[in-house]
């Protein structure tokens, strides 16, 4: 068992820097885009995620979807979604998801999921079926799917990423030598062979890491060429933020000036693009990546 570190006094009293700090958001997509999330009742992980760039993509006609449920098989310390035994999933929600994304008028919809362990072909059916319905209501919509690990089931993998999306994403989440406490239930090496694997059947490849959990510089660089030399395109990097008391604290905030750093190391190292910035989420400035 993976023991969370103790949260002490000072941590939780310890104020997020001046660069943390966000903005408001605003505009008249993005106010076209909550009148219809509100009068239709949607979910997007915009929302629930309380993500600090909803208003900035919502404006650009960028939103996320999080399919097969809100319970997941994993337990990672970083991750705030609820861990347990997830229910049945919803045969019809690929239609459902599919008429949502048409409704709102998005123009790049990321799709998302919790860890299906549980399912034997750990819910790639739903995943193809989401994107095929979606490219058959929104064929101007390009689509982006940040997919889990499937524990090296990779006929589940080719399935997910058949539909016709235009980018599938795997994140990384941190570096090798955090993965016991960070993804205990997770591989550094089969990430990367998923990666590899997606980059060979023909796809636009995209991770994420996120840095403040202790990781040291040198493991952040060896990550980037662990990834450029698997097949990976494009590369976002965030500053972590402790969801709740019960998570992995944050070890360090980092500067603006060395996600700068990271970022021109990352394209130095063979990475076609890096988004690297304090509030940069794995699906900050998406619809730019479609054709990178």
């Amino acid at each position: 068992m993976i023991e969370l570190p103790v949260i002490s006094e000072e941590t939780t009293k310890r104020k997020k820097p001046d660069w943390l700090r966000v903005k408001l958001p605003v505009g008249k997509e993005y106010a076209k885009v909550r009148k219809l999330v509100d009068q239709h009742k949607l979910n997007t992980i915009c929302e629930s995620g309380n993500c600090p760039n909803m208003g900035e993509c919502w404006g650009a006609g960028t939103a996320t979807f999080m399919i097969l449920g809100n319970v997941c098989t994993r337990s990672c310390s970083f991750c705030a979604v609820a861990t347990g035994r997830p229910p049945e999933y919803d045969t019809d929600e690929p239609r459902r998801v599919a008429e949502a994304i048409q409704l709102m008028g998005v123009k790049h919809a990321v799709l998302t999921s919790v860890n299906r362990d549980e399912l034997k072909d750990k819910g790639a059916e739903i995943w193809y079926q989401t994107v095929v319905e979606t490219k058959k209501l929104s064929p101007q919509t390009t689509i982006e799917t940040l997919i889990p690990d499937v524990k090296s089931n990779w006929d589940a993998l080719y399935r997910m990423i058949s539909g016709g999306q235009e980018v599938v994403s795997h994140n990384m989440e941190t570096v090798e030598s955090l993965y016991r406490r960070v993804r205990p239930q997770a591989k550094y090496a089969r990430s990367l062979e998923q990666i590899k694997l997606t980059k060979e059947y023909g796809k636009r490849t995209k991770t994420g890491i996120m840095l403040g959990l202790g990781e040291k510089k040198e493991e952040v660089f060896k990550a980037m060429d662990d990834l450029a030399a698997n097949g990976c395109d494009i590369l976002t990097l965030g500053q972590y933020l402790q969801p709740t008391k019960m998570h992995i604290e944050v070890a360090e905030f980092i500067h603006p000036d060395m996600f700068a750093l990271y970022r021109e190391e990352g394209l130095s190292r063979g990475l076609k693009y890096v988004e690297s910035g304090p509030l940069v989420r794995s699906s900050y400035h998406a619809e730019r990546h479609v054709n990178v």
